[in-house]
């Protein structure tokens, strides 16, 4: 198989092992406190409560965890033969970004900035914001898998 082929499977599998590891991660591993506490902020505006980053972080690695798991896995499985820094570098986007997101306040404030912070309030926590959130990770998914099927 040409080499351009290769990268384009290797592409298509990391992107998927990633977006079933990303659902698994979100919506059956994350406890039911991390998803409740994990957005909490202190009354102050802009401040993070201490309780609200724990609980993020805690999400962030089993959601990475999960993700690693995956890519681990189906590698193996389908002989993607990815290299471990490329992984690491796609994980570590994964991650970061997650965290950002999930952390809800940088989110809202994007959605405000680029004119969807209506569409961000509509239909309560799992209307707009978590579709806005739900987009935001399979657009860094996407990256992340263009990492990791790289030379």
């Amino acid at each position: 198989m040409p080499q351009r082929s290769l990268r384009g499977a290797q592409f298509a599998a990391v992107y998927a092992l990633l977006r079933a590891a990303s659902d698994l991660g979100d919506h059956w591993i994350q406890s039911d406190h991390q998803a409740t506490t994990k957005g909490q902020h202190d009354e102050t505006e802009g401040q993070s409560s201490r309780v609200g980053r724990i609980a993020c972080t805690m999400h962030v690695v089993t959601y990475t965890a999960t993700q690693a798991a995956a890519l681990y896995a189906g590698s193996r499985a389908l002989g993607l033969g990815l290299r471990p820094r490329r992984v690491a570098a796609a994980l570590a986007l994964s991650a970061g970004t997650h965290w950002w997101a999930d952390r809800r306040i940088h989110l809202k404030a994007l959605a405000n900035a680029t004119g969807n912070g209506n569409f961000y309030q509509m239909g309560g926590p799992l209307g707009g914001s978590y579709a806005l959130d739900q987009a935001f990770h399979h657009a860094v998914e996407t990256v992340a898998a263009v990492i990791a099927a790289s030379k």
